[in-house]
Formats: C-alpha cells, structure tokens, sequence
C-alpha cells in the first residue's frame, strides 16, 4: 500500500479505526504508527516520503480552513454592501410603509459607537506571513500558491504591528462603506441636511505595542513610536481620500495634511530605537515632539473644520458623499489608524502606587488592612494634585504602571488629546486596583484622558470578586465622578483564562451571570446614564471563544440575547467590543473583501432587535442547564488540580510548538531544556489550549459536561434543540467532540508509559531493536509521567463517553462548521492521520535517543539528561549539545603542510552526525510540520 501519500494516509488510518472497533484492547492510532515505522525499517519510505506527504495533507487542510473562513465571515462584497444598506434603511424608516424616524433619531443611531473590533498582539501568529495573506486570499478563491510553507516563523513586534496595521486598514475602507450606507440613506431621505451626519457606529481599537502586561521587552520610546505611526497612517489614509476628489474644493485640506504629515515624519525620525535609551536621544525626540507639536495637530479639529467650505464647494454629490465619508472616519477615530488601548496588570499597579506612596503600604491582599487601605488612598485621591510630566522624567520613572500612564500623558499632550485612551487592567480582584489606577492617572494629568477598565478573568473573579470589584470601586465618591466625567463604565471579560480553568462553555455562563449582575448595579446606584462597554477577549481558538459557527454565532455567543435586554430595560446603553487577537485574528480583516464582511456582521449584531416573545427556554427552565454548568465548572476544576493533567500537558507537549509571537521564549529549567510544568497556570492559556489541540483532546472544550448529560439526556437533547442560547453555547462541545479521539489521546498518554515499550520489545523481531526499545522504557521511568499521565487519562475517557452517549445523534449541524456530518461527531480520518504519523516520528526520535553514545559531561549536562531532554522533545537544543559533543569539523589546520608526512586526522564525528543528529533534526521538522497542519485543522493557534 502506498501509505506515504495523502490519500494513503488516511486510508491506513480509517482502516485502523474499523478494525479496532469491537475490540475493546485494541489502540488504532499506534497501529498506524507502528505501521508507518515498520515502512521506514523496511525501507519502503522515508524522511522525504513523509514531508511529501504532509505537504499534500497541508495544502488539503489550508484548502478546507480557507473555505471555512469565508463561511464564518459571510464573505462577499455585494452580500455585504446590501446587509449594510439594509441595515440603514431600517433604521431610518422601521416600518417600511411608514415615515421615516426624524434625522435627530437617525443621527443618535448612527454617531454612538455602539461595536468596536479590538486588535491585539496574542502569539498566534500561526502560519507565515505570506501563507497567512495566501490564506486570506483563498478564502476568496484564490488559487494556492505553490510552494505553501506552513510553519510559522516568530514575528518581531514591528512586524506584529505591521500586519495588525494592514488589518485595521482594510476594517477601516470597510467602515467607510458602512459609513456610506449610513449616508446614503439620509440623502435620499433628508437631501438639504445629510451632509451634517458623521456615521460611526462601529469603531477600531489596538493595543498592538501598547501591551506591556507580562513583558518588559517594550519600552515607553517604543509606544510612543508607535503610536506616532498610527497617527502618521491615519493623516496618510486621509491625504489618499482627499487627493482623489477635485483639488479646487480641497485645496485647503491637501496643503494642512501635507504639513501635519511632514511634522510627523519628522517627530518619528527623532524617536529613539528599540533599546536603552540615552538621555541625548530622549532630549532630541522631547525636542521635535513640543517644537512639532502645533503643525502635527495634536487633535482633528482644525482639520475637521475645513470640511464644510469643501463639501459645499465640492462640484457633485458623489464628491460631497466622499468628503462626508472621509470627515466620519476622522471624528471616530482622531489622529489614529484606530484607538488606543495600553495593558498591565494589577500587581504592576500596587507597586507603582506603594512606591509613590508609602504610607498605604502593602496592596489589597491582606484583608485585615481593606476598610484603612481604602481610606488611605480616598484620602490620597482627595490630596493628590497633577505633576508635570516630560522626557527626562518619563525616562527615569522605575515603576512601569508609572511609566505607562507618563507615557499616556504624553501622548494626550503631544499626538492626539482627541480621544481617550482604554486603561486596561489584567488580573483585577479588587475594587483598590481601580482607584490606584485613578490616582496615577490623576498624578500624571490624564485622569479625563483614560477610560480604566478591570479584567475579569478567573473563575474567582467571574463568580464573587468581578461584582465586588464594581462595587468597592464605586463606593469612592472620586471613581463615582470620574466615571461621569468620562461617560461611561468599562469592563473587560476574558474567555481565555476563563476557559483554561473552567472549561469554556461553563466560563460563559459565568460571563453572562456577572453581566447580568452589573446591570442591577448601576441601577442600585443610580447610574444607569452611563454607558457601559462590555470589551468581550477571545481569540479564534476554540478554547479562547472563538465561535465554531463564524461571527453571527460568536456575537450571540459573546453578547447574548438575554445580557442585551437586561440592559436595554434599565435604559443602560451598552458598546460591545471584541477582540481579534494576533495572525489568526487579523485574517477576518485580511482581505477587503473580508474586512467588508466582518464590518457587516459586527454592525448587523450592533443593531439587532431585542429578543420577543417567549424567553429562551435556557431561563424560563434554567434549572438543568445551571446544574450542568455548575458540575462541569466543579470536574473541570478537578482536572486543573489533577497532578496528572500537568503531567500531561507538560511531559512534551509545548515542544510540539514553534513560537507564534514576539513575547520572550519560555524560561527554562536550571539545568537547561523546557521548565517541568508542574499546574496549568504555568502555562498561559495559549500554548495551554494549542497543546490540548495537539493532543487530539481539547479537554477545555467539553470535559465535565458528560457526567451532567448521561445523568438527564432526554432534557439534555431538548435543551440542545429547543434552545438557541444553550446550542450556541454547547456548539464549543460539538466543535471538541469533533476535534478529539480518546484514541489519539491513549496513544500518547501510553508513548509515555514504559509497559508499552517493554510490551513492544517483547514482540518485535528486528536485530538490535529489543535493546533500544528496552533503553526507552527505562529512560521513561526516569520520567515518571506514565502513572499520572494514564490516571488523568482515565478521569477524561469517562467524561467522554458520557458526553458521546447523552448527544443526540439527529443533531442538525450548520453547514461548514466544525463537528459537520451526521451523528455524533468524531475526529476526521484526515486529523486521525496526522496524530498516528506524528506518534511514530517521535517514537523515531526517542530510539535514535537512546543511541546517543555516552560523552564526557558537558556545561553540566550528562548523556542520561540530554536523552531526558529528548524523551521530552526539546529537540532544539539538545541537538545543538550534540553538535559541540560530536562536531563534524576537521581538526584545526587540516590543509596546511607542517614539513613532514602527515599523521592520519580523525576528522570530527561524522557517523554521529549521519546516523543521529542529522536524522534527529529531520524527524522533529516534520513532527512541528504536523502541528502546523494540526493548528489548520483545529481553525486556529490554541
């Protein structure tokens, strides 16, 4: 059989699994396995049989993500152009054989922003960048390109904000259509007054480079740097749609951009590179900053008053409707490609707080110090007066929330004071993080320049602390009046922490429980004028809240029915912002055409109708559905405390991964290879979800569920069709489900095993192949990972044949998503495949392993730990050991005549290097090729 062909493969694969169905001993995928390395023995394959035929599976599974993609998005210009024409007639005119609103109810309809897309710069740049933009483009039905690389290659953090700025670019012509529908509609309705509208329901926001939580590796120059790029892109972006119109009419416009674009060139020629920063270079930078200031603008307002004498002498409507479009984008978005949002955490807060003040002293968790540790910092508020900030000052500030909010100053003083900048706080579990936050603000000037905004992300906080946080807060009478300064509450609720530790469908329900609980809040203290921004962060990751079913679904997913009436019936208005985080977010705005989609669904979702009738059975009888949350909160939460999961996740699970972003590399362990993870928290919740997905088990999708499920199917099943929220929800289960064997999971949980390797010596009869086998099984036991590791299995298996039993097999399934076909869903024979190739490459790698010959100690490192670090697949490095080890370079002088007859020269290594290390380099290439095309399988990067 040709098994090292695509269409062999899988054939291989699905003749396994039949055979081994009935047989309750047998494990498909390390039959295929073994298979597969029976062929290599033999030499009916090799290295390169295998790449060739990866290749093939890559290019069928990047085919199949392209396609779901336009699915998920909606793709297509025409469809989207009517949605959002659509969308503008309704609102001027609700009733289609009625007058239309007035303009004064139009205009407030249409100039709130009421959705924004957030971009963000999580390492999930999965695929190369000309692979990424390939894939982008195919979703269009473009043709593949040949060849097609797929794994990714880490991003510089210039480069992460070069694909986030060509993403944002693309939203932003698509706004710009959307703007126009909003401004066709009232020409047609209001022609002698629509040219006052400024259409911006929909807005963009970044924290690309502004993100400085967990990472150190961006300093203050380099945000401002950035910053001054985006504002450079958006006078760009803006000269661009002036030049196009009549000069006779823009003139006036043309030549004040010219001279805002050349201060603003200058102004970022002058900032100092990536690095130390010398004191000469931030006084340069200080120099052109202040003394460029006034022709760079430091907000749109001169600009934005040039455009009535151009829209009335514009010679024809179409240049009056591109004149109107092009002044909506700039009073939306200031002088920037998109909003800025910053990032830190709560502890960076505390200590920036304590520093500059002593006398409150430690932070919020000694509960002993809460009722004084609040007054302390009410009263610090209440004293508190704005100091200058500058260059010199900014460059020898040591606390970096410090640093961070200076640099917000400046940034409001010196390139855009026009829009406010989101102050967000990760890891916030108390109401003191929020008036620390305040009181740097307010010492640094900014304090009505900055929206703060807590994140709520663990299961503590998303069940008792994120409500408590609110309430601590506004119970200072300083966060009560900078909240109504400002306008509006902000609120951030992460889907992937939440996940990692709670499961993702149970972490919903727990999002939408504290939403719910926000509303009365407010109303308990009588601020229901405020608008409240609920900043949904997900990744596309499934286990990150990335919808199965395209964006429709994750916007109901993200922002329930439910959650939008409770709002609306306490006259609360709400902004419902999502994120679109790294290489696999951007790919939604990847194309225009795709921009344009996405533009379609986020605005239809941000209009859409308040649900009527009956309520979703999911509430009128919550009760099951609340048991099955809750128990799959409490088995999922047994899981993460399970020393077996971290065993499992950690044994060589992250070496299966290429780095997909710029964050530093992983810490390493004392004696060098990957740090032993010993609790999923030391893992973050990406790599944490793309080693599930390269398992073959993302547990976080729907452990805990079966147990709840198998208890009442019948109620389960008709939740599940009866209930629009409860399937949208439990579409995350399917999705896993479809991405899991428990099969795939055994096969690697047992690699890990030594009985399976003193099983395997017993049987084979190849010569020399008992002893290397039998080095494996003792190696492992040096491991100690198959007990625990087949433990935790065990506690999955069992939840996963509860979930498959209670699932109603007659399940309608929307047509490309994940999970489709009938009956319950199961891993494809494709992804099966490419689990049993990659289980016999490392099997392959940990008997060449054992074949190290022993060496002298090295830096600390012996031969019996180097073969742990590659039982554990740090491949990388252990290799590079091995090339100091047993070099293949002559000896130094080879080729020169020393005048008598040369002695013989052992030259280097050279079996060594044939037969080991460079067989070791081409087996982990292929096993990280395998998790590139796994990542396309699962639609995303963890």
């Amino acid at each position: 059989m040709p098994s090292f062909t695509e269409a062999g493969l899988i054939a291989l694969a699905a003749a396994a699994r039949a055979a081994s169905r009935g047989d309750p001993f047998a494990n498909p995928v390390l039959s295929v396995a073994l298979a597969l390395s029976r062929q290599l023995d033999e030499g009916q394959a090799s290295h390169a049989d295998m790449a060739d035929a990866l290749r093939q599976i890559g290019r069928a599974a990047f085919l199949d993500r392209a396609q779901r993609l336009a699915h998920a998005a909606g793709a297509g210009l025409a469809g989207a152009d009517a949605a959002l024409a659509g969308l503008a007639t309704r609102l001027a005119r609700p009733d289609p054989d009625d007058s239309p609103v007035p303009l004064a109810t139009f205009r407030a309809a249409c100039e709130r922003p009421r959705a924004a897309a957030v971009f963000t710069a999580h390492p999930t740049f999965s695929l190369p960048r000309e692979s990424t933009r390939a894939l982008a483009q195919a979703a269009g039905g473009l043709p593949l390109p040949d060849p097609l690389p797929l794994r990714p290659t880490a991003p510089t953090l210039t480069e992460e904000f070069e694909q986030a700025a060509a993403a944002i670019a693309n939203g932003r012509d698509a706004l710009d259509r959307l703007a126009a529908a909003f401004l066709g509609t009232a020409r047609a309705i209001w022609p002698d007054r629509w040219t006052q509208l400024n259409p911006r329901p929909v807005i963009l926001a970044s924290w690309v480079g502004y993100d400085t939580d967990g990472r150190t590796d961006i300093g203050w120059h380099d945000t401002l740097r950035l910053r001054l790029r985006m504002k450079r892109l958006q006078l760009a972006r803006l000269a661009a749609q002036i030049a196009a119109l009549p000069e006779d009419c823009t003139a006036a416009l043309r030549g004040r951009l010219e001279e805002a674009l050349a201060a603003v060139e200058a102004q970022i020629e002058a900032c100092p590179p990536t690095g130390p920063v010398k004191p000469e270079a931030a006084q340069a930078f200080a120099q052109a900053l202040v003394g460029q200031r006034e022709a760079a603008l430091t907000t749109p307002q001169p600009l934005v008053e040039l455009f009535p004498a151009a829209i009335a002498a514009a010679p024809e409507e179409q240049a009056r409707l591109a004149l109107c479009v092009a002044r909506a984008g700039l009073v939306a978005h200031g002088l920037s490609l998109a909003h800025t949002h910053v990032r830190l955490n709560a502890a960076q807060l505390h200590n920036a707080a304590r520093l500059r003040f002593p006398h409150l002293g430690s932070g919020p968790e000694d509960p002993a110090r809460r009722r004084a540790l609040f007054a302390a910092i009410n009263t610090a508020l209440e004293e508190v007066s704005a100091e200058p900030v500058d260059m010199g000052g900014l460059m020898a500030e040591q606390a970096s929330a410090a640093r961070l909010m200076m640099t917000v100053a400046q940034i409001a003083k010196h390139i855009d004071a026009s829009q406010p900048v989101r102050f967000l706080v990760a890891e916030t579990e108390s109401g003191y993080t929020l008036l620390a936050a305040l009181l740097l603000a307010r010492l640094a000037g900014v304090e009505d320049h900055v929206e703060i905004s807590p994140l709520f992300e663990t299961a503590e906080a998303l069940e008792r602390r994120g409500e408590r946080v609110v309430e601590e807060a506004l119970r200072s009478p300083h966060w009560r009046a900078h909240l109504r300064r400002v306008g509006r509450l902000c609120l951030q609720f992460g889907y992937s922490d939440s996940g990692r530790y709670v499961g993702q469908v149970a972490a919903t329900h727990l999002i939408e429980r504290l939403k719910l609980r926000v509303v009365e809040l407010l109303a308990r203290h009588g601020l229901q004028s405020l608008e409240v921004v609920l900043f949904d962060t997900h990744g596309e990751g499934l286990g990150r809240g990335g919808h199965p079913d395209g964006l429709a679904a994750r916007f109901d997913y993200l922002d329930p029915p439910a959650v939008r009436a409770a709002f609306a019936a306490r006259g609360i208005p709400t902004r419902v912002e999502t994120s679109f985080q790294g290489g696999d977010g951007y790919l939604l705005f990847g194309t225009p055409s795709l921009a344009h989609a996405a533009v379609a669904r986020i605005a239809e979702h941000a209009f859409a109708p308040l649900p009527g009738g009956e309520p979703d059975p999911v509430y009128a009888e919550g009760g099951f559905a609340t048991d099955l949350f809750a128990g799959a909160r409490a088995a999922f939460n047994g899981l993460v405390e399970d020393p077996g999961y971290a065993a499992l996740l950690g044994a060589f699970g992250p070496a299966l991964l290429d780095r997909t972003g710029s964050r530093p590399a992983n810490r390493q362990s004392d004696t060098g290879g990957p740090a032993t993870i010993r609790h999923p928290r030391e893992l973050r919740a990406i790599p944490n979800n793309a080693v599930l997905q390269q398992l073959g088990f993302p547990a976080n999708l729907m452990h805990g569920l079966g147990h709840g499920a198998v208890q009442e199917t019948e109620a389960f099943a008709d939740l599940l069709r009866r209930s629009p929220r409860f399937a949208n929800a439990l579409a995350f289960a399917r999705a896993g489900l479809a991405l899991s064997d428990a099969d795939v999971l055994l096969g690697y949980v047992a690699s890990l095993d030594p009985a399976t390797w003193l099983a395997r010596a017993a049987q084979t009869r190849r010569p020399g192949r008992a002893a290397a086998l039998l080095a494996v099984a003792t190696a492992l036991e040096e491991l100690r990972l198959g007990d625990p590791a087949r433990a935790v299995f065990r506690r999955l298996k069992a939840d996963d044949l509860a979930l498959r039993a209670a699932w109603p097999s007659d399940l309608p399934i929307p047509p490309g998503a994940i999970g489709g076909g009938p009956g319950v869903p199961r891993m494809s024979d494709r992804l099966f495949a490419l689990h049993a190739l990659r289980l016999c490459l490392i099997h392959r790698i940990w008997l060449l392993a054992v074949e190290v010959p022993d060496f002298s100690p090295r830096h600390g490192l012996t031969r019996e730990g180097l073969v742990q670090r590659l039982l554990r697949l740090d491949v990388e490095g252990a290799v590079a050991l091995l090339d100091q080890v047993f070099p293949i370079a002559d000896p130094p002088g080879a080729e020169l005549d020393f005048a008598e007859p040369p002695a013989p020269r052992h030259g280097g290594y050279g079996r060594e290097q044939e037969e080991i290390i460079r067989p070791l380099r081409e087996l982990f290439g292929l096993v990280r090729e395998v998790s590139a095309v796994v990542s396309l399988e699962c639609g995303a990067f963890g």
